[in-house]
């Protein structure tokens, strides 16, 4: 992901409105994606898009008071907010795993076996992530496809670094389970 430069973070802090587009631009895709994959299966498109909208807003709110002290601190920052709101609903939620929907079908005019395959591995791995728990979806989602060291994901989630390895752990091992169960099923 492509860093904002420091002028336009500038200008945007100033109350700049196309600077702050340009933020928005810039970070809408890891927002979104992060917000999604944590929400997969119990928030329909326009949930998770309030969700992406209502991280801009608290950014737009707290960005004159940002300090951005290193390479990858905004987007950070930005993937925090999202991570928190998105946990937040996930906890308001009640667990529904009945009502589950595959929300990410990939339309696709490649009917191949391979294709179809690797659909239905994506599905598989999709779903696996799907049935992780809160918590450890994060933490997984934070370190897996965002990159967030493990400081970094106690300080996102206000946790400790212990549970953040012990909760990785436990996500990885029932993924891998999860995982060994579809290929032996």
């Amino acid at each position: 992901m492509k860093e904002l430069d420091e002028i336009t973070l500038a200008r945007a802090q100033r109350g700049d409105r196309a600077a702050f587009r340009s933020l928005i631009e810039a970070y809408k895709r890891p927002v979104h994606a992060i917000i999604g994959r944590m929400m997969v299966g119990r928030a329909r498109q326009a949930e998770v898009e309030d969700l992406a909208q209502e991280t801009f807003l608290r950014v737009y709110r707290a960005l004159p008071a940002f300090e951005a002290r290193g390479p990858g601190r905004l987007s950070r920052w930005i993937l925090t907010i999202a991570t928190r709101l998105a946990l937040d609903e996930l906890r308001r939620l009640r667990p529904d795993p009945a009502a589950r929907e595959q929300s990410d079908d990939v339309p696709g005019h490649d009917r191949t076996d391979d294709a179809l395959h690797r659909r239905a591995l994506a599905s598989a791995i999709a779903n696996a992530v799907d049935e992780l728990s809160a918590e450890q979806r994060a933490v997984f989602l934070l370190r897996e496809f965002h990159d967030f060291e493990y400081q970094e994901i106690a300080s996102t989630l206000d946790i400790d670094v212990g549970t953040v390895k012990s909760r990785l752990s436990r996500a990885r091992a029932q993924l891998q389970l999860s995982l060994e169960e579809l290929r032996h099923g």
